[in-house]
């Protein structure tokens, strides 16, 4: 756009952006541009980065797209709708992702790349034409903080679509370069999320493979740094696998690991999809029963989107009738 708008006053990119962040879909509507500039844009620049391959939606009113970069490479995204109004978009960070997480359908894909800022910017844009949004976590394809800069941008640019900071979440599975730079960087209310999903390292090298290379004990330092440092809370995300990970005493184990000042934990039922089984609703209340016992806050995440392959669990890219690759449907991040 830069080369397109040459000559033209600073000013035109504030009134593109403006409309773009309101929801406008074309450069039609943006009626402060005079029509000289509109054709040119409508003919130089693609409106979006990506382009929509597939749309589903779920009878609970969740949208999954399926989008495509201009190289092709495979990009999901997915909006929650709550009875309470609320508007969550779940972007992704990557096409695929390298981290080769037992449970992750993602990490069964072929990595792609790192995604560059507008095309994440670009999913929570996607839904914006549909309706206002004032969520967006990074939780869907890929681990943010190996994109560390583009993620960043993409969220410091969210206030303007409607999401405020204290409204958006980035979540890892503690990938120390990126999570110090998050801790020492970043002064926005920023929220961060860690995908735990086993108490001890054992465990969780079994689950996660990148426990090997930054154990529980440094990256939960980081973000117990974060709390002393800024005030921040920090989200855990633990699904819960029957039979794994979800024993009274797994819970046990992870009430000892945290210090219930600084981590919230997120307990997510597991979609089974035949790798894991998912856990009971008896058992994951027995292992919030003995979180609440320990006085660790938790609360069980409400699945959205599962009649359409959304839920936590069943990102996967996938396409009927396209070229995008596919794999099964297990957790994605």
């Amino acid at each position: 756009m830069e080369k397109t708008l040459a000559g033209e006053p600073r000013y035109r990119h504030a009134q593109v952006w403006e409309w773009v962040a309101r929801g406008a879909s074309s450069y039609g509507e943006m009626t402060n541009l005079p029509t000289r500039v509109r054709t040119l844009l409508e003919e130089h620049v693609p409106f979006s980065a990506l382009e929509v391959v597939q749309q589903a939606e779920s009878r609970d009113g969740t949208i999954k797209a399926l989008f495509r970069t201009a190289d092709g490479k495979p990009v999901e995204a997915v909006l929650m709708r709550y009875r309470d109004g609320r508007r969550s978009v779940c972007v992704s960070s990557q096409s695929g992702c390298p981290l080769t997480c037992t449970f992750c359908a993602t990490g069964q894909m072929k990595f792609g790349r790192n995604l560059t800022a507008w095309e994440i910017l670009d999913q929570a844009l996607h839904f914006r034409r549909i309706e206002s949004i004032d969520h967006v976590v990074f939780m869907g394809m890929g681990e943010p903080m190996m994109n560390f800069d583009a993620v960043l941008a993409a969220a410091r640019r969210l206030p303007a679509v409607g999401v405020t900071h204290r409204r958006t979440t980035i979540s890892t599975v503690g990938w120390m370069p990126g999570l110090t730079r998050f801790v020492d960087e970043v002064d926005e209310p920023i929220r961060l999320a860690l995908s735990l999903h086993a108490p001890t390292d054992a465990l969780r090298s079994e689950l996660m493979p990148v426990n090997d290379r930054y154990p529980l004990e440094d990256v939960l330092a980081e973000c117990r740094r974060l709390f002393d440092l800024r005030g921040r809370k920090v989200f855990v995300e633990y699904v819960l696998l029957a039979g794994v990970n979800d024993a009274p005493e797994h819970a046990a184990a992870l009430a000892a690991l945290l210090d219930a000042r600084v981590f919230k934990v997120n307990l997510i039922p597991y979609n089974p999809t035949g790798m894991y089984d998912g856990s009971a609703r008896g058992e994951i209340a027995r292992f919030k029963s003995v979180l609440d016992r320990a006085r660790v806050p938790s609360t069980v995440r409400l699945t959205r989107g599962r009649d359409i392959a959304a839920a936590c669990g069943q990102l996967a890219a996938t396409s009927t009738g396209t070229d995008v690759e596919a794999t099964d449907s297990r957790f994605s991040r």
